[in-house]
């Protein structure tokens, strides 16, 4: 599904460490930072959740041009940023915590923001999307008069939700779904003069009426959520859930609510799915559960990936593009080499490792029975594919195998749009056959020398004279 996110990008920072001891200089604890992890939030977590789940998402917001920006889009590959002229600094968020008790929070270029400016090519993408998500974060996106404009002519024609801000501005009317949560909404009827007693419901149908939307969805938490509309209310449970971190349930509630909708999902079906996605998100461990880049003392960057089970001999396909999403989304890099990898040699083992060295993961795209036997003859391979991914991914430095049946990788590495593509030999990167293919998605071509007197064939022939 084509999907169009509008609204304020933030970047997201927890730095995770232990406290053992007291300053000398203050009775506050020393906190030995263990790592550091960075990911998009706001506008740019909606965006990453949908793209993870396999959608075309273009993302409709505002970057600046400082070192926060360059980090947002590395989270953001694999999401179509469309932004204006830089017109305010990256607001960051940086939360300290010692094991998983929060300290302090560190808000950075969080101040008022003007409004940014539009594009073509930003109004093109409202224009052409199945679905469209305003996550507005009160940067400013949502004032913008065109993209207002853009906003309230998709209304009329694809679901469009909408999650409100109390420094943000008001939905245009005519949207599918408001979704403030309860606090936000009891204090926009206070604000209105409603009784401080306001609860959920009599919140609901104001903002109803203020906002002219086809339906307001409360959401309350582990109390799940009321869905609003044509003055009907309805109760809608969330599953019980162990919450060690809500961040990003909202988020992940209003992407899942445009996209039930854009299948085709009544509302109250719609709402009830969205509810339920919001939990298991909050019960696989919430934003924190993304794979971030991570930067450990003394390490370098590393990317960690929790709840990704990675390819197995019985289904190698889904996992590995599953990987390289999630890699591509936590801004680290993606690796993917590829070959017929009959009788795993130490020569394989050196330009593997030499491979993982380069990224985040490595992927290794490797050739079915059927493309070995078209390429090397008919008594190859010599070990079957099952067995070949079985021993690849007992090597440490491979995270995934992905099987094509091609003669060629290209279909694979179109699906995969790996940073860099690894081949052993002694010709350029150029002269690779995928180079101009991975260019053209930003992505390079790196070679790695032959490890002489070491291949398969003379391998299998050494074999053959002590059989």
């Amino acid at each position: 599904m084509r999907i169009t996110v509008v609204g304020d990008v933030l970047l997201d920072v927890d730095i995770n460490g232990a406290a053992t001891r007291l300053s000398p200089d203050a009775p506050v604890p020393v906190v030995d930072v263990g790592d550091i992890r960075r990911r998009a939030g706001g506008a740019g977590l909606v965006a990453t959740v949908l793209a993870q789940d396999g959608h075309s998402v273009s993302l409709v917001t505002a970057l600046s041009d400082d070192d926060g920006a360059s980090h947002l889009k590395r989270a953001l590959s694999g999401v179509s940023v469309l932004t204006g002229v830089p017109l305010a600094p990256t607001p960051t968020k940086t939360r300290v915590r010692i094991g998983t008790h929060p300290m302090v929070r560190f808000d950075e270029g969080c101040a008022p923001a003007p409004v940014p400016a539009s594009t073509g090519e930003m109004l093109a993408a409202i224009a052409s999307a199945e679905a469209i998500v305003v996550a507005d974060y009160g940067r400013g996106m949502t004032a913008n008069t065109e993209i207002r404009a853009a906003l309230a002519d998709a209304v009329r024609h694809v679901p469009v939700v909408w999650d409100p801000h109390p420094a943000g501005s008001e939905p245009v009317q005519g949207v599918a779904v408001v979704t403030p949560n309860l606090a936000e909404a009891i204090a926009a009827a206070k604000a209105a003069g409603l009784e401080p007693s306001t609860g959920a419901g009599e919140a609901g149908r104001y903002l109803l009426e203020r906002w002219g939307s086809s339906a307001v969805l409360v959401t309350r938490g582990a109390d799940g959520a009321l869905l609003m509309s044509a003055g009907a209310a309805q109760g809608i449970p969330a599953p019980r859930t162990n919450v060690s971190d809500p961040c990003g349930a909202g988020d992940r509630l209003a992407g899942s609510l445009a996209v039930h909708l854009g299948s085709g999902m009544d509302l109250a079906q719609a709402a009830a799915r969205a509810v339920e996605d919001a939990s298991a998100f909050l019960a696989g461990g919430g934003a924190a559960a993304l794979a971030v880049v991570t930067e450990a003392p003394d390490a370098g960057p590393v990317v960690e990936l929790k709840g990704l089970e990675l390819v197995g001999a019985d289904d190698l396909d889904p996992d590995g593009v599953q990987l390289a999403r999630a890699v591509r989304a936590g801004g680290g890099t993606v690796v993917a080499t590829g070959g017929c990898f009959d009788l795993l040699h130490a020569g394989h083992a050196r330009t593997l490792a030499a491979a993982r060295g380069m990224g985040d993961c490595l992927i290794v795209c490797l050739n079915s029975d059927e493309s070995v036997r078209r390429l090397k003859g008919p008594h190859r391979p010599i070990v079957s594919v099952e067995d070949r991914a079985e021993l690849l991914l007992a090597l440490e430095c491979v995270d995934a195998v992905v099987v094509f049946g091609e003669d060629t990788p290209e279909a694979c590495l179109t699906e995969l749009r790996p940073d860099i593509w690894v081949k052993g030999g002694d010709y350029t990167p150029e002269e690779l056959p995928e180079a101009r293919l991975v260019a053209g998605w930003g992505g390079r071509c790196v070679t790695v020398p032959f490890q002489p007197a070491r291949s398969t064939s003379g391998l299998a022939a050494a074999l053959a004279k002590v059989s």
